[in-house]
């Protein structure tokens, strides 16, 4: 990427908008999975410069939307047991079942908010006295540093460094949200970030089984309407497959040497996503052979669980049933200061994306 202007050309933009418009013939549904294009989407007005007839689905968002109430609960449970919990500030608003982080800091709990898991492990060196656990929540992305602080710790013999894990995978919430019997979805764009991690491998056999058009796409103006038209015409040509809009970013591969860090500390099992439930194979587990790193194990706190907000419905907005202002709490009950859920607070969110951007949008 040579100039990031040149993905926010608004005449480059518009001749892919008026190519849009040309190809369509039909109602088209397109789900883009990750946060940051639906906040881009929605910033720029793209979605009132599409056709009526190419409806925008918003998906799981963020690895913060989708954390359970359960391990909010449980980082605030260490909290109050006295340990250091490091967090990135995304995390610190999002309510759990009585409380959020914030809120537990506020009543004198030691709550840190940092820009990376490995200045975790420096405040673990800094404190050997006192446990200190990083609150790794995240896609595919931010899994390599976080497992990378691990292996830190490990190579500085730290004995009082954990993390809490919440890592939840796309694929296999792309395969969920697809095999839901209400899903109306035509076509994905793929997260960039994502893909620039794991490369496109995993997409394949998602294409071929459920006979979708996926592109993978990234997050400027240009990046998301270059990635629309390409799925349109896919699917006005009756046709297909993969496709890569960020290559500028995206390797087939991806980042081996990332991959490489993820594999040696985590492996794939289960994990809750919230409003959702438990979606097989859909997240990182610490390995067995460095489960002394596991706050969960350490601690004692996987008998934490607790039901969601029954006043929000972040689960329908999640797998795109639904949109944010077809819910009945939306900028009412439910606002960036006093969230129901983790769609309204986090900075990927959809709720906040249209609170912030576009309330008048139209269901």
């Amino acid at each position: 990427m040579k100039h990031l202007s040149e993905y926010r050309d608004f005449e480059a933009t518009k001749k892919y908008l008026d190519e849009i418009h040309k190809i369509t013939t039909r109602e088209w549904n397109i789900m883009e999975i990750c946060g940051g294009q639906t906040h881009s989407l929605v910033k720029n007005g793209i979605l009132e410069l599409l056709p009526e007839k190419v409806r925008m689905i918003h998906g799981p968002g963020c690895p913060v939307c989708v954390t359970p109430l359960n391990l909010i609960d449980k980082a605030i449970e260490l909290l109050e047991k006295g340990v250091i919990v490091c967090s990135f500030g995304d995390m610190i608003r999002v309510p759990g079942s009585k409380k959020s982080l914030l809120e537990a800091k506020a009543v004198g709990g030691d709550l840190r908010i940092l820009y990376s898991p490995l200045e975790a492990v420096s405040i673990a060196k800094q404190n050997p006295n006192k446990e200190v656990v990083f609150f790794a929540v995240g896609f595919e992305t931010t899994a390599p540093a976080n497992a990378l602080s691990v292996l830190h710790a490990e190579k500085e013999g730290l004995n009082n460094y954990t993390i809490l894990a919440s890592h939840v995978l796309v694929p296999p919430a792309m395969e969920a949200i697809l095999d839901d019997k209400l899903c109306t979805i035509d076509a994905f764009l793929a997260a960039g970030h994502v893909c620039a991690i794991m490369g496109m491998q995993e997409y394949y056999p998602l294409v071929e089984k459920y006979k979708i058009p996926m592109v993978v796409t990234g997050f400027e103006p240009l990046d998301l309407v270059q990635g629309i038209y390409m799925a349109v015409k896919q699917l006005e040509d009756g046709i297909y497959k993969l496709e890569n809009q960020y290559s500028r970013v995206v390797k087939e591969h991806g980042n081996p040497a990332a991959i490489a860090v993820i594999k040696k500390v985590f492996e794939v099992g289960a994990r809750e996503w919230r409003g959702i439930g438990e979606i097989p194979n859909s997240g990182y587990v610490i390995k067995e052979a460095y489960r002394k790193y596991d706050a969960e194990a350490k601690f004692n706190i996987s008998h934490i669980k607790v039901p969601e907000n029954p006043n929000c419905i972040a689960g329908e907005i999640l797998r795109g049933i639904k949109k944010p202002n077809q819910c009945d709490q939306f900028g009412k009950a439910c606002k960036p200061a006093n969230p129901l859920g983790a769609p309204m607070v986090s900075s990927e969110g959809a709720c906040a994306a249209y609170y912030h951007f576009s309330t008048h949008l139209t269901t």
